[in-house]
C-alpha cells in the first residue's frame, strides 16, 4: 500500500523527495484535450485525496473527499468489515492549481470506508462546493459513472508529496490480493506510474475528460507474492502473478450510482454494487 511508511521514506533519501517521474507516455491529440494539476486534490497526514462531486451532485451539498481505505485514520479495516456513518473531525490541505495549500477543510463524518473488493474512504466536510469555489476558485473533481478504458492516458495527482505522475493504463486485474485483502477489477498502471508512499488515495485521471476514473492504492515493492506492499494479480483461474515495481489504483465508477440526492450514501439504491455492512 502506497503509505509514507519507513522503506517509502528510504527510497526517498536514494530518488531524492521531489523527484520527477518516470518519462510519461507521449500525449496524444485527445489527450491534450484537458489540463491536470493539482487544484481540488487534498494532502492528509499520511496520504493523498480529492474533493469529488458526482454527475448528479449540486453545488450546494456537502463537499465530499475521496481517499483509500487503508488512510483512514482509525486504522485499516478488517476484510470484509464496511464503515459507514462514523464521526470525524479528520483535516485536508486543499490545494490549488499549483500546489499551494489554500485552506484547510474539516471532515464531520466517514460516510463509507472499506478495504473489501475495493480500497477506499469518502469523508463529509463542514462546507459545501460552492463555499469552496467563492473562497478559493476551485471546483471538485468529477467521478465517472463510466469503467475505464485500457490504454487511457491517466494522471496520478499527489496532494501529499505535490507530484503528478502519468502514463497508461495498461489493463485490469481480476483480483489483486495483499496480504488479508482482496479487490476486485484493479486498474494496473504501466511502468511510468512509479508511485511511492503517500501517495495513496490520489485520484486517477482519464487526461481526455479530466474526471476520476480510479483511486490510486498500492504497488508491488519488493517481488514478493501477495504480502503487504507486494500485491500480486490472481485470474479467473487462479493463476498468481506478480509484477515488481508495477502499481495499481481501485476503480471509482461505482460510486455515484450509491449516492442520492444532497451527496446522501444509500447503499440500497438501484445500481449501488458497492460492498454493504
Amino acid at each position: 500500500m502506497n503509505k509514507p511508511l519507513v522503506a517509502a521514506l528510504a527510497s526517498l533519501a536514494i530518488t531524492g523527495m521531489g523527484a520527477a517521474p518516470a518519462v510519461a507516455a507521449p500525449q496524444t491529440a485527445k489527450a491534450a484535450a484537458v489540463t491536470v494539476n493539482f487544484a481540488g486534490t487534498v494532502s492528509l497526514s499520511n496520504c493523498s485525496g480529492s474533493v469529488i462531486r458526482f454527475p448528479n451532485s449540486a453545488d450546494s451539498d456537502p463537499a465530499l473527499v475521496l481517499t483509500n481505505g487503508h488512510c483512514l485514520e482509525t486504522g485499516f479495516p478488517n476484510p470484509g468489515e464496511v464503515i459507514t456513518g462514523q464521526s470525524s473531525s479528520r483535516t485536508f490541505g486543499l490545494l490549488n492549481s499549483s500546489g499551494t495549500k489554500v485552506a484547510t477543510l474539516r471532515a464531520n463524518q466517514v460516510v463509507y470506508s472499506t478495504m473489501t473488493d475495493t480500497d477506499i474512504t469518502i469523508y463529509r466536510t463542514t462546507t459545501t462546493y460552492a463555499a469552496i469555489k467563492s473562497s478559493y476558485g476551485i471546483s471538485p473533481l468529477t467521478v465517472s459513472a463510466d469503467h475505464p478504458v485500457a490504454g487511457t492516458a491517466i494522471k496520478v495527482v499527489s496532494g501529499y508529496w505535490k507530484t503528478i505522475y502519468s502514463c497508461n493504463i495498461d489493463g485490469f486485474v481480476y483480483r489483486l490480493k495483499e496480504g488479508d485483502w482482496t479487490w476486485k477489477d484493479s486498474v494496473r498502471y504501466t511502468s511510468a506510474c512509479n508511485t511511492i508512499g503517500g501517495t495513496s488515495g490520489s485520484p486517477v485521471i482519464d487526461t481526455s475528460t479530466g474526471q476520476v476514473v480510479a483511486v490510486n492504492n498500492t504497488g508491488n515493492e519488493n517481488g514478493e507474492t501477495c504480502t503487504v506492499d507486494n500485491p500480486c494479480e490472481v485470474d479467473q483461474n487462479g493463476n498468481v502473478t506478480v509484477r515488481q515495481g508495477i502499481n495499481y489504483a481501485e476503480e471509482t465508477y461505482l460510486i455515484p450510482a450509491c449516492f442520492t440526492t444532497g451527496n446522501v450514501l444509500n447503499l440500497s439504491a438501484s445500481g449501488c454494487t458497492l460492498p454493504k455492512p
